[in-house]
């Protein structure tokens, strides 16, 4: 067999960066005569993912997509136009013969261009609310996979949508978590006995979630029972730090805190919780699900049409999470919804098995076979085609 080339564009965030990657490495198990070739931008974390994880990432120049009129819209079609141009040469160059985009403005004109070329054309959405990337793109695939069984009917096409899962992390899928347990506990400077709570906001951090675990430390009822390893954001650390002294002094009691700025090896984090406190993001959900932990999920009440509500519903409504606005979170209401999972092995094994049953560990292979079913005799695309982008 000769090689052949996977264009494969998702860019700007993690929530984009490691469903890509994922898909990629299980193409490559499936058809090892696979050869991914990632586009993207170089200042974003595709920029740095991308390459550490051993792919190559063509950098191209494409302009996010205002959401309300500014100036920078009028820069919008040109910059687009010149980048579709772009990945068009490339595919040509490199003789691509599929195209598979995860969302973000630089999956725009890879799917854009795939159409341009008759390439074939997956489209992977993470978010139980499509993106508009996604949106745009989707009138151009040939198949649409989806993280949310909800998300078919918010495309047109339906005959062509697919649930597949959300793609998680070789490394995450990989973890044993009770035989992981006692090490986490350990590096984290936790004892290893105690029923554990994870907190976190993501890599800039939530000051919602922090004010809520600082709130938290006068309301547990088994304040001895448990302890909790909070990740506040390196922005967010200082100002946490000082309010977590000043409630220390003001409840004279609580749970032990474990406060970090950020954290590297989020599997060792997983393993040493039993509970998490944490946003919506696709991602996060995907990886809660798959390792079976029991949530508290915050939406981000700024997401974009409200698609990390639509991402915590729909665990919510399988017995999988319980979901707080973030309007609506304080410490006395986090204690009430996780406290119960620490205390009682058996409330806190029934929302995991709800969880669990709800991930998608299987989700970057579903996905990787949409991909290799629509690349079948592919014609090359070499040769130069007629037209281009107007």
């Amino acid at each position: 067999m000769t090689e052949r080339t996977v264009l494969v564009a998702g860019g700007g965030t993690a929530g984009h960066v490691f469903p890509s990657v994922a898909v990629a490495a299980e193409l490559q198990r499936l058809d090892p005569q696979i050869t991914p070739l990632f586009v993207g931008t170089r200042d974003r974390l595709e920029g740095r993912l991308v390459p550490a994880a051993g792919y190559e990432l063509h950098h191209i120049d494409v302009l996010p997509l205002p959401r309300r009129p500014t100036p920078k819209l009028l820069k919008v079609p040109g910059a687009l136009r010149a980048a579709v141009r772009e990945v068009e040469q490339l595919c040509r160059d490199r003789d691509v013969r599929a195209v598979v985009t995860f969302g973000g403005y630089v999956s725009l004109p890879a799917a854009w261009a795939a159409a341009r070329l008759q390439l074939p054309l997956v489209v992977h959405e993470q978010n139980a609310v499509p993106g508009l990337a996604n949106r745009l793109a989707a009138r151009w695939a040939d198949r649409i996979a989806v993280s949310f069984p909800g998300s078919r009917h918010r495309f047109r096409r339906q005959e062509i949508v697919a649930v597949t899962g959300n793609p998680v992390r070789e490394e995450l899928l990989e973890l044993d978590l009770p035989a992981l347990r006692e090490r986490a506990r350990e590096h984290f400077g936790l004892r290893p006995d105690l029923p554990t709570l994870f907190a976190f906001g993501g890599s800039q951090g939530s000051r919602t979630i922090n004010r809520a675990v600082v709130d938290s430390l006068g309301h547990w009822n088994g304040r001895d029972g448990v302890q909790l390893l909070h990740s506040a954001g390196r922005a967010l650390f200082d100002e946490t730090a000082t309010a977590l002294e000043r409630a220390r002094r003001e409840a004279g009691a609580g749970p032990q805190v474990r406060l970090v700025d950020f954290i590297d090896e989020m599997g060792l984090a997983f393993a040493a919780a039993d509970a998490v406190v944490c946003r919506a993001g696709a991602t996060s959900i995907a990886e809660l699900t798959v390792l079976g932990l029991p949530s508290l999920l915050v939406p981000y009440p700024h997401a974009t049409a409200d698609h990390q509500l639509a991402n915590a519903l729909a665990l919510q409504s399988v017995g999988g999470a319980t979901v707080l606005e973030d309007d609506e979170l304080d410490g006395e209401r986090l204690v009430a919804a996780v406290e119960p999972w620490l205390l009682d092995p058996a409330a806190g094994a029934a929302v995991a098995r709800a969880a669990r049953a709800f991930g998608r560990p299987d989700a970057a292979r579903n996905v990787a076979r949409l991909v290799l079913d629509e690349l079948g005799p592919v014609r090359s695309t070499r040769p130069e085609t007629t037209g281009g982008v107007a």
